[in-house]
């Protein structure tokens, strides 16, 4: 059998329609402009990509976390607005001023320093209780020092909070959105732009709309909570069969003989590995069932998954060396495998090896 190069091995299949559609629900239910956020190579999927198909729905501009994330974008000609949403930092200032895109700022001390240096757009960011980045929404004086630096900062364009827990606890994001505008209330003046909302709060409707809705995962079709609508599946993960073997009744696979057949059982091995994003999980308990799509049926992962190969069982045997696997995108989805292989969806789809052909559809 002959195949192509890209999919000898194992490839990404991704399908930029449903990506539009999906950034399509969120602006419906949320009823104001997307800030999509394409950090870490569009979540796993390929940034320029990613950022040209969205671009159709005339989003306010794109979301990065560094300035060279925001470099690759330009370069690919992305011409509308970059927010690096990774704060401003003494070692960040000169390289962000010479990008030319928005800063966030989340230190009354660098506060006055970009001001001083330039006039160009910024962003204000309050921290109401993600305990990460921004200005603590109860620290007084630090609020003061940033009110009194704002009033001679014309290039403050924007300001923003970020829910932590909006998906799984939605009354945590109406406290923080409260602390968000008591903040507001204390400032010179209410900016242009304010946001809030990421896909979570977005997709609950218009209560945190603010100016901006800055979504991220239900884009690339992971849930954004239990009580959000299932997102059209992106991304699909394929592998091809490259062995097929029999083992006897007591024989291990992989490393550590750390799984051992009950019976005369075929083993697949895939071509696909830990170094292309499948997580090796070794702290899973023995028997956890992770699982991928062969020949139409879930087949359980036997074995350690290795650097560049993992192995399946397939106790009917019928499998040749060529089959394709769907690792998660087909009848398992990227949130059930991230959760069969302990993680989040966010991690399974930027643990994606640069090595992986990514496919457009």
């Amino acid at each position: 059998m002959t195949v192509p190069s890209d999919t000898a091995r194992a490839w990404v299949d991704i399908d930029l329609g449903a990506l539009v559609a999906n950034a399509r629900t969120l602006a419906e239910a949320c009823g104001t402009r997307l800030l999509p956020m394409v950090k870490a190579n569009g979540y796993g999927l390929g940034a320029s990509r990613v950022a040209a198909a969205l671009d159709t729905l005339d989003p306010w501009g794109f979301g990065v976390a560094t300035v060279e994330e925001g470099a690759a974008l330009r370069a690919s000609g992305v011409r509308r607005p970059i927010l690096v949403v990774s704060p401003l930092t003494p070692e960040s200032l000169e390289p962000t001023l010479r990008s030319g895109f928005r800063p966030t700022i989340g230190d009354p001390a660098v506060l006055p320093v970009w001001a001083a240096r330039s006039d160009l757009p910024f962003h204000l960011e309050i921290d109401t209780g993600m305990g990460r980045a921004g200005i603590p929404w109860d620290d007084p004086a630090a609020l003061r020092a940033a009110a009194r630096a704002l009033e001679s900062a014309p290039g403050w364009e924007g300001i923003f909070t970020h829910f932590h827990s909006a998906d799984s606890d939605p009354a945590s994001a109406a406290t923080q959105w409260h602390r968000f505008q008591a903040v507001l209330s204390l400032l010179p003046r209410r900016p242009k732009l304010v946001h809030a909302s990421n896909s979570a709060a977005a997709l609950g409707g218009r209560t945190y709309a603010g100016d901006l809705a800055r979504p991220g995962i239900f884009l690339y079709g992971g849930r954004a909570g239990a009580a959000a609508p299932e997102p059209r599946r992106v991304a699909a993960l394929r592998a091809r069969v490259v062995a097929v073997r029999h083992v006897a009744a007591g024989e291990s696979v992989s490393y550590g003989a750390t799984w051992r057949a009950s019976k005369r059982t075929t083993i697949a091995t895939l071509g696909l590995g830990y170094a292309d994003g499948l997580p090796r999980a070794a702290a899973l308990k023995a028997g956890a069932g992770r699982r991928v799509e062969l020949r139409g049926r879930a087949v359980p992962i036997v074995g350690r998954v290795t650097m560049d190969m993992c192995m399946v069982a397939v106790d009917d045997g019928e499998v040749s060396v060529g089959d394709v696997a769907t690792i998660f995108g087909g009848i398992i989805s990227l949130d059930e495998q991230a959760a069969e292989s302990g993680t989040i969806s966010y991690e399974l789809l930027t643990s994606l090896g640069l090595r992986l052909p990514r496919r457009y559809l």
